[in-house]
């Protein structure tokens, strides 16, 4: 009898508060929720190890926006998010060629880690926002599989391309002057643009727009932790910590048209380096890496 109470025990053990065991993937867990948890708005842990409670779901269409690659599932925000959504899509909607917006991933409906793609939106405060301009705001979910976004880096990935416009650099910027938005993520190209054109006066928004490999076709927006969310890590480096208080117009920039894109040939050590050992990617992520509050979030009703 005893060791059969053992055996409960060691089973209990290994049962999360959803009923999984300790080792299934969280992205399985949080991949298969379909609706936001019954809680208060509130981001939870940090961008790229978190999760989100009672998220809000972007509306599909709106008079200035619509969500796209709805199959996904992942047009759900923490309410700021989707506040900012509608504020920058009401500006690019007043700027001559634009109807709006197309916002692309935000997050799965409780956040957490995702099945493919991205390692951060885990948290209800990333959005992707399309570098394609819309032309009209009536697609249905077919074409909204189907529709490519615009790249606007060149072939050789060191320039912005012809498509790449005076609108886009305008609600960029008006997406980086906003108050709630922490930084902005955009091919280095972009970034290199704005460089050369911001005025000498007002360049202090250009520490929130932050180079990235990929990021040609859309723009990434991270907003800083709201209010009412405690357990929500601030993103560090801040930004103005990143750029030393300047622009981050500098050779910092120029890496990634540079050695990224041609790297110089490692020097042979003299002695073998010890193998680093391998971190745990997101997509291998358990309910034990997360935050504690977590669970609650996925267990809710």
């Amino acid at each position: 009898m005893g060791h059969f109470r053992h055996l409960i025990a060691a089973a209990l053990l290994v049962l999360t508060p959803t009923g999984a065991t300790a080792e299934t993937k969280a992205n399985q867990l949080f991949g298969a929720k379909s609706s936001a948890s019954r809680q208060s708005p509130a981001a939870i842990g940090s961008y790229a190890k978190g999760c989100a409670a009672g998220l809000q779901e972007l509306p599909e269409t709106g008079p200035t926006w619509q969500a796209m690659r709805l199959s996904r599932n992942r047009n759900w925000g923490h309410p700021d998010a989707l506040e900012f959504i509608y504020r920058l899509s009401e500006f690019a909607a007043s700027q001559p060629g634009w109807s709006g917006l197309y916002i692309g991933d935000i997050s799965q409906p409780r956040g957490g880690p995702m099945t493919s793609g991205h390692s951060s939106h885990q948290i209800g405060l990333d959005i992707d926002i399309w570098m394609l301009p819309p032309k009209r705001l009536n697609l249905n979910r077919r074409d909204r599989e189907l529709i490519s976004s615009l790249n606007v880096r060149s072939a050789d990935q060191t320039s912005v391309n012809g498509n790449f416009t005076r609108t886009h650099m305008e609600i960029l910027k008006a997406a980086a002057q906003d108050p709630a938005v922490d930084r902005i993520f955009v091919t280095a190209p972009v970034k290199i643009e704005f460089c050369k054109v911001a005025t000498r006066k007002d360049r202090k928004w250009l520490q929130k727009i932050r180079p990235l490999y990929g990021h040609n076709t859309h723009f990434h927006v991270r907003l800083k932790c709201p209010a009412g969310s405690p357990n929500c890590v601030t993103q560090t480096p801040t930004v103005s910590q990143l750029s030393n208080g300047k622009d981050g117009c500098d050779e910092t920039l120029e890496w990634w048209v540079t050695d990224y894109l041609n790297p110089p040939k490692p020097v042979k050590p003299t002695k073998p380096a010890k193998p680093k050992p391998k971190k745990r990617g997101a997509r291998d992520y358990v309910m034990a890496d997360l935050p504690r509050q977590c669970a609650k979030v996925l267990s809710s009703k």
